[in-house]
This record gives structure tokens, sequence and C-alpha cells, in this order.
């Protein structure tokens, strides 16, 4: 990742700043504060703004004033109390505001969450910088055969080479297009995209595309940028989904970085959530029944289980058995 010198010291003013507040701070997540944890290969994760911590769970459902004499155990009991229950409100008391840096395709799936505020870069005001998503090598994969929306093999080889050199080729040519239809020069060229700035210089004569229609030329691996607000409840749930080993790699790229902003932030919380969403099984009423049945001995396959085969499949790897 590849921060602008203007980035760079945007960032550098805003860690500069020291806010005087009664508010509760986390002194682990004020040390990352602003600061771009990288994803992917141009992409970033940045904690902007925060209000609440493990605390103020605990005081939401104890529904009392300040933080009373309660031991740090009985309040981490609590949280664990309330996250295998699955109490949600208090988990709703606590927010955090991150900016992302994400290619577009990872964003259209981020977005179906939807109980989160969100603001997105605007490319109908502003042009869009040369940066595309490249998968590396190790995930640039076949279509899985028993999985439509998930990988198989990984390619290798010339194989491997050609697709790359085709995402490329087009990502670079759709980009020099769009400036092209913008008519303006291609600020965002560096080091060997530099060379390609003679053909994409602003001809003074001819009026440019308006930004909002030269946009749709560029492809889905550009990158774009938001601000992401969302309570602790909700964003527990995203990364209950896209932190999953089933999730899409990209996506999971991004959970697994907020997983760690998480930790700092609510680490008693984070550890409930670990240790009852993300480790942890749900099984059905039938699912429970057959494991009842093994205990006491009987022996149960998928045809006397009462479950369907995917069903079946799902218990049967969740108990570590084939």
């Amino acid at each position: 990742m590849a921060l602008s010198r203007e980035q760079q010291d945007e960032i550098d003013r805003q860690r500069a700043q020291v806010q005087a507040t009664r508010r509760i701070t986390v002194p682990a997540l004020e040390e990352i504060l602003f600061q771009a944890l990288p994803v992917l290969d141009h992409g970033f994760v940045r904690v902007v703004d925060y209000m609440g911590d493990d605390g103020a769970i605990v005081q939401a459902a104890r529904v009392s004033y300040g933080r009373g004499t309660r031991k740090v155990q009985e309040d981490r009991g609590l949280i664990n109390y309330l996250m295998r229950h699955r109490h949600t409100t208090p988990f709703e008391m606590c927010e955090i505001k991150y900016h992302v840096k994400l290619p577009i395709f990872v964003a259209r799936q981020w977005i179906r969450h939807r109980t989160a505020n969100v603001n997105e870069y605007s490319a109908r005001y502003s042009i869009l910088d040369r940066e595309f998503y490249m998968p590396a090598p190790e995930h640039l994969a076949a279509q899985s055969a028993s999985n439509r929306q998930g990988r198989g093999e990984v390619l290798a080889g010339d194989e491997a080479r050609r697709v790359l050199d085709l995402l490329r080729e087009d990502s670079m040519r759709a980009y020099d297009h769009y400036i092209e239809m913008l008519n303006e020069d291609d600020a965002g060229a560096e080091g060997e995209d530099a060379a390609k700035r003679d053909s994409a210089k602003r001809d003074p004569g001819r009026q440019g595309l308006a930004r909002e229609l030269a946009r749709m030329n560029l492809s889905l691996n550009f990158y774009t940028q938001w601000y992401w607000k969302i309570d602790l409840y909700n964003l527990m749930h995203f990364l209950g989904l896209r932190a999953d080993a089933h999730a899409q790699y990209e996506i999971r790229a991004y959970a697994e970085v907020m997983l760690g902003t998480l930790d700092r932030w609510v680490p008693h919380a984070a550890s409930a959530f670990r240790e009852y969403a993300l480790g942890g099984v749900r099984l059905s009423a039938t699912g429970l029944a057959v494991v009842r049945r093994m205990l006491a001995g009987e022996p149960v396959d998928q045809a006397t289980s009462g479950m369907s085969a995917r069903e079946w499949r799902e218990l049967m790897a969740a108990l570590g058995r084939t």
C-alpha cells in the first residue's frame, strides 16, 4: 500500500492533535487512531472515531450510572453471558467509524450490510486514481466445481501469467480511455505509468466528457473509498460473515484487519465474539437431537438423522467427523 504525500501529511496532522475530553477513551485503540492499516495491494482501513468501550456495554446492560465497583472478571462474565444468549442491545451502545479504501467489487459485497452509515468517494465530483486491484498469484484460482460462488484450484504457470497480463492490460487501457474521455491530465500516473501521460495530456481545444459518464468505463477492480460508521453489534454481525473461512478472500482480508481493531477497542467483547460466534456452532433442534443420540451410543447416519445431506455434512464437519 502506497500513500500519497498528501494522504500521509493528513494522517500525521490528525495523529498530532491531542484533545482534552471527559469521554471514555481506549488507549490501545488510540495508539492506531487515524493510521492506515494496509489491506490487499492498494487498500487500507483506518479507525477515525469511536464511542464507548467494554464498560459501556456493561453499563447499558445494568442500566446504572458510572462504572460502579464491579470487578473486571464480573464485567467479563456479564459480556460473555450477553453474547452467549444473544442479548444484542447493550452492544449497540458502542459505535466506530472507519475510513476504508477498497476495490469496487469488494464495496458492492460490503454494501449488502445495510446497518451502517456510509459516505462514498464521488466519481461524479472527483477523478479516480490510477489504482486497481491485482490478485497475488496464490489467490488466482479457477471456478469451484462444487460451489457456484467459490474458488477451486490455484492457477499456475502460463495460464496464471496470461490472466494477470489480461487483468493488467485491460485495467490500464480502461483508465487511459477514462482520462482521455475526461480530457484531463493523468495526475495519478507514477513510475512506469508516467510514460503513458504523453497519450493522456489535456487537449485545450476539446471539451471533456462529464465525470459522471466517463467513470462507467472503469472496471470493478478500481479502488474507491468511503467512511463507514456502525454500532458494535452490527459490526460483529458483519465480521461473523466476512471473516468466515467461506467468505471471498478479498473482503475477508478487510474483515481480519478490522478484527484486530475490535481486539484493541473492546477486548472483552471481542474475546466473547471469538468464543461464541466465530469459534462456535449453532445447532438446529434436529442437529442437537442427533448429537444427543450419538452421546448415548446410538449409531446415526444421514439416512436416520432426519437431516438433509447438506445439513448432515455441515454437522459432521463441525463435530470433526467424516
